[in-house]
C-alpha cells in the first residue's frame, strides 16, 4: 500500500496470474465462434505510371539525359523527350513511392543548370519495365 496524503481510502493493487489471464482470453475468444476473420492484409499496389511535362529553362540544359539517368537509377521505365514548344514531356512508370519521388523530388529541381517553373501530371498505363528508359526523339 503507498502512503495516502488525502486521507482516501488507500488503493491496493493486485495482480492476477498468468493462467488466469490466458483463461480469461480464451474465454473471450471462443464467446464470438461466428466472428468474422480479420481483414486481408492490402495487397501490393501494381505500378503506376504518369505523363509529365515540365515547363521552365529545360532545353539545352541536359535534362533528358538527367531526367534518364535518374529515372533508371529509381528502376522507372518510360521515355523523356523535347517538344518544339519548349517543354520537356516524360512517361514514368514503376513504384508508385519511386514514381512519386522522381515527381515530386527529383523533377521540380532538375540538374544544375534548368529552371522548372511548373510540372503537370497525368495518370497513364503503365508500361512494361522491361522496355527500360529512353530518351525520345523531339516532337
Amino acid at each position: 500500500m503507498l502512503p495516502s496524503s488525502s486521507g482516501a481510502a488507500p488503493i491496493h493493487r493486485f495482480r492476477l496470474h498468468p493462467r488466469a489471464v490466458a483463461a480469461v482470453r480464451r474465454s473471450m475468444a471462443s464467446a464470438n465462434p461466428t466472428a468474422a476473420p480479420p481483414p486481408p492484409l492490402p495487397s501490393t499496389p501494381g505500378p503506376k505510371a504518369v505523363h509529365v511535362v515540365v515547363k521552365g529553362r529545360v532545353q539545352g540544359v541536359g535534362f533528358r539525359g538527367w531526367t534518364a539517368e535518374t529515372a533508371e537509377s529509381l528502376d522507372l521505365a518510360g521515355w523523356v523527350r523535347n517538344r518544339r514548344d519548349g517543354t520537356v514531356e516524360a512517361l514514368l512508370s514503376g513504384d508508385p513511392a519511386k514514381v512519386d519521388e522522381m515527381v515530386s523530388r527529383h523533377i521540380p529541381v532538375g540538374p544544375p543548370a534548368s529552371a522548372v517553373t511548373s510540372v503537370v501530371t497525368s495518370p497513364v498505363d503503365p508500361v512494361p519495365p522491361s522496355l527500360g528508359f529512353e530518351i525520345k526523339f523531339t516532337l
